[in-house]
């Protein structure tokens, strides 16, 4: 049953919109903003159950974004298997781990990690690199296993879909190129944020009805993205320089909001 006021529910709604909008547009980064949408704009009150309910939204919108890269023959299926699995085992530690920390210090560390992700998106992409798709993939499990259990690890400690870790991870690991890392890693973004969502709704903080609003905005946010990115090509770098921005001063906030967590002040 609905527990949210109306205006509480259309928040929920918009909040899924802007990051399924950013996601669309920009094309990464954006399910970083999940968890302070909720928080702050939203006005729930659970860390934990708003971390749980954004794993399984982002886990729901990256399994659907996944058809189309899979129909134009872009996911090694492969590679992306043999990296999701020990990410799943990763990332299913890592939520137990999360689900222990207490509320200020984790979201204090997920500020840190937002900063993190934002400085990462600032940085300069070799545009050759993202282009260009490598027709030869050496999977070589001693390198794809260890790299898919940390990075599942850090995504199930947060709650995130972990895709800023996971592209690099398969294109170290595999030598595999950016389009086709981009693709792959989706399959191992679902997977970790329904492992986490599991976890997290085994001892009760996913709230179903506020997944459902957030996936429901977030289809059509990121239609809407996705049809202004063709029109706002040349802009890109610029959206994602102000976005980055965006979360740097997002998690500025939660960083004061949060600095009694380790006794600081």
């Amino acid at each position: 049953m609905p527990h949210l006021t109306a205006i509480q529910s259309i928040l929920s709604v918009l909040s899924g919109g802007i990051v399924g909008f950013t996601l669309g547009l920009i094309g990464g980064g954006g399910s970083i903003l999940a968890v302070p949408l909720l928080l702050y704009l939203v006005g729930l009150r659970d860390p934990h159950v708003v971390i749980g309910s954004t794993a399984l939204a982002v886990s729901v919108n990256a399994f659907m974004n996944l058809i189309p890269h899979w129909r134009s023959g872009n996911v090694r299926w492969k590679a992306a298997v043999l990296f999701a699995i020990p990410g799943a085992i990763g990332a299913y530690i890592g939520s137990i781990f999360g689900k222990m920390v207490n509320d200020n210090q984790i979201l204090f560390l997920f500020a840190i990690l937002m900063i993190v992700i934002a400085i990462l998106m600032l940085r300069p992409r070799n545009q050759a690199a993202v282009d260009t798709s490598s027709t030869r993939v050496k999977v070589q499990p001693l390198r794809v296993v260890p790299s898919g259990f940390s990075t599942g690890a850090v995504a199930g400690f947060f709650g995130i879909g972990g895709g800023f870790l996971i592209v690099p991870g398969l294109v170290f690991s595999t030598g595999m190129g950016m389009i086709e890392a981009i693709a792959t890693s989706l399959f191992s973004v679902g997977t970790f944020g329904l492992t986490t969502a599991v976890s997290y709704a085994a001892s009760g903080y996913v709230d179903w009805y506020v997944v459902a609003l957030y996936i429901l905005g977030g289809l059509a946010g990121g239609v809407i993205g996705a049809r202004l990115a063709t029109r706002m090509a040349r802009s890109k770098r610029l959206l994602q320089m102000v976005f980055s921005l965006v979360i740097i001063a997002v998690a500025c906030y939660m960083l004061y909001k949060n600095l009694s967590a380790f006794h600081i002040v």
